[in-house]
């Protein structure tokens, strides 16, 4: 039976696009770095995947057509220290059906956003 969501990828034409966005300006922890795939988050958790993949090319063409949503308990405050860090957000952070969120995009056009509870 499955059980809930393990985790997600986004895939790059290069690992080095991503990783130290996700990782320096996200803020995510690594716990797998190969020259070719990076697994973030905490290792009892659904983890983010970063990876080089053949068959990706340049920017997201389609970047609303998934995106990949980060829990925090400090919405305000995990945005204003990404903004500096050079984050583009896209949504600041506004309450929306019970809950808090912003929304940024990385460097290769990917949407993600940042989901507070509460």
């Amino acid at each position: 039976m499955i059980s809930g969501l393990g985790g997600a990828t986004i895939w790059s034409s290069d690992l080095n696009n991503l990783l130290p966005f996700y990782r320096d300006v996200v803020g995510l922890k690594v716990t797998v770095d190969t020259p070719q795939f990076a697994l973030l988050g905490p290792e009892s958790q659904p983890s983010l995947g970063l990876g080089t993949h053949s068959e990706v090319r340049g920017k997201a063409s389609d970047p609303y057509r998934h995106m990949v949503g980060f829990t925090t308990d400090d919405i305000r405050a995990d945005f204003e220290r990404m903004k500096k860090a050079g984050a583009e957000f896209i949504e600041e952070p506004n309450q929306q059906d019970g809950l808090m969120l912003a929304t940024f995009r990385d460097p290769e056009g990917n949407i993600c956003q940042l989901f507070q509870f509460g």
